[in-house]
């Protein structure tokens, strides 16, 4: 909105809508999105009911059993028992004006005896009409605010600011994303995962809206798996070893799945690395989005499209840096991590002029990124003129940098990449995507079957047969 409301006035609003009623549902925080409405005056055209399962026997009374009381599998069983409740009781009363609404949050918040990292699952269950059916905004939260009582604040701030969105705004997802996080920062709470469901959104492609939290800065990264389905990275990547390509897949070649594949087989042979328990990701910086200086939605489609054909998740991811990815994916795991990369991307990583923001430098940099057990596996490079191969072993680095690459060579931080196709290694994704996009012939076997034959029937990035 042009003229953006703050906290007071959202709730007040709301309060004096004769239209919407509702039931807050919060555990672990407190009644802090509730207490607006109280705290402004005219709660009583809004709330119906306001409840706080504080005891896990309580709350399992009602809601069910749970193995995990902050998940999203407690958020639903929140919604999916006071909505129907409510239109139950009050549908004959006043279902033919009211859009009723069911509000849920579970919380764990900073205390006594928790020290870690702190986060929640949010909610609203709503009309957009009387008497039609419910739509859903689910959303997770980490908080970052040192102080208990300035994450509550945080989340009763954010619960106003999502019921408002969705009470006012539900015909436009992205205006309700842009809305989230009125009068916060994503230096008090993130807003890392996001799924609309229902019939208000039944056109709503959910990997859209994880593309606008990373790009509108409510978080630094968002995950959805190869079935589109947005997850939260905690749950994904918990204690997880992970593999990381980073690309632009403009399109998906027979190179981008080389690397994959001879990075696997390298990887779940290092120690402490269990191949059942491995999580290999997909992952485009905004960077790597920005094909033309702007982000294009429907290019970005076509891309988790292609990508979806491996089968593996996809991240989008405001990472830039390597060290700075490497710390994110180290805030879920302590197992090992693995990135797959080009020798044009491991030349970058030596390039200095990269690191002027750090104090430390290069080293500063590199020291973040190996301090824990991560490894780069390094594809070779054809050059195209002199069809010579370059590899990690003999690649060549500025003369001042050489000592630290052999540290890093010989203790294993960088390794190449074995017995790879190199009928595959001239294949430029750059050289696919003219061609492809030029109607030239002779780019299908530059790339998988299942994306070329995905490129020609949907005409993705450009195609135009």
């Amino acid at each position: 909105m042009s003229d953006q409301l703050d906290t007071h006035q959202k709730a007040l609003q709301i309060n004096l809508d004769p239209t919407k009623y509702g039931v807050f549902a919060e555990i672990g925080a407190g009644q802090e999105v509730a207490r607006w409405f109280f705290r402004v005056g005219g709660a009583s055209g809004t709330i119906a009911k306001t409840i706080s399962a504080y005891d896990m026997t309580v709350s399992d009374a009602i809601y069910g059993q749970s193995d995990r009381y902050v998940s999203r599998k407690r958020l639903i069983s929140m919604l999916d028992h006071e909505y129907p409740l409510l239109v139950e009781r009050l549908k004959g009363q006043r279902g033919a004006t009211t859009k009723f609404f069911a509000f849920a949050t579970t919380v764990a918040a900073k205390s006594f005896q928790r020290k870690d990292e702190t986060h929640g699952w949010m909610g609203i269950r709503f009309q957009s009409d009387p008497g039609s059916e419910p739509s859903d905004i689910l959303l997770h939260v980490a908080m970052w605010d040192r102080d208990s009582l300035q994450q509550a604040e945080a989340i009763g701030i954010l619960g106003v600011n999502l019921i408002h969105a969705a009470m006012y705004l539900n015909w436009h997802p992205e205006a309700i994303v842009n809305a989230l996080l009125d009068n916060l920062s994503i230096e008090r709470i993130e807003v890392d995962m996001i799924e609309f469901r229902g019939k208000e959104f039944a056109s709503v492609d959910n990997r859209l809206l994880a593309l606008q939290l990373v790009e509108k800065g409510l978080t630094n990264a968002a995950m959805f798996m190869p079935d589109g389905r947005i997850v939260q990275p905690a749950d994904a990547l918990y204690k997880k070893s992970i593999l990381v390509e980073r690309g632009s897949f403009r399109p998906v070649t027979h190179v981008t799945v080389d690397m994959l594949r001879y990075a696997q087989a390298q990887f779940i042979q290092e120690p402490n690395v269990d191949g059942k328990n491995l999580v290999v990701l997909m992952e485009m910086t905004l960077k790597n989005l920005s094909a033309e200086g702007r982000i294009d939605h429907q290019d970005f489609l076509d891309r988790v499209d292609m990508l979806a054909t491996l089968g593996h998740p996809v991240l989008i991811s405001n990472h830039g840096e390597f060290h700075r990815l490497a710390a994110y994916l180290h805030r879920f795991t302590k197992n090992p991590i693995g990135f797959v990369m080009g020798i044009p991307t491991l030349k970058e990583l030596f390039e200095e002029r990269y690191y002027s923001e750090l104090a430390g430098g290069i080293l500063e940099s590199f020291g973040r990124m190996f301090k824990n057990d991560l490894k780069l596996f390094v594809y070779p490079f054809k050059d195209p003129e002199s069809g010579a191969i370059i590899t990690s072993g003999n690649l060549r680095v500025a003369p001042h940098l050489r000592h630290l690459y052999l540290f890093l060579m010989e203790n294993f931080f960088i390794q190449g990449l074995r017995d790879v196709n190199e009928a595959n290694m001239s294949v430029l994704s750059r050289n696919v995507l003219k061609m492809l996009q030029d109607n030239e012939p002779g780019w299908e076997p530059m790339v998988p079957n299942e994306v070329a034959t995905l490129i020609k029937q949907r005409h993705l990035l450009g195609y135009k047969g």
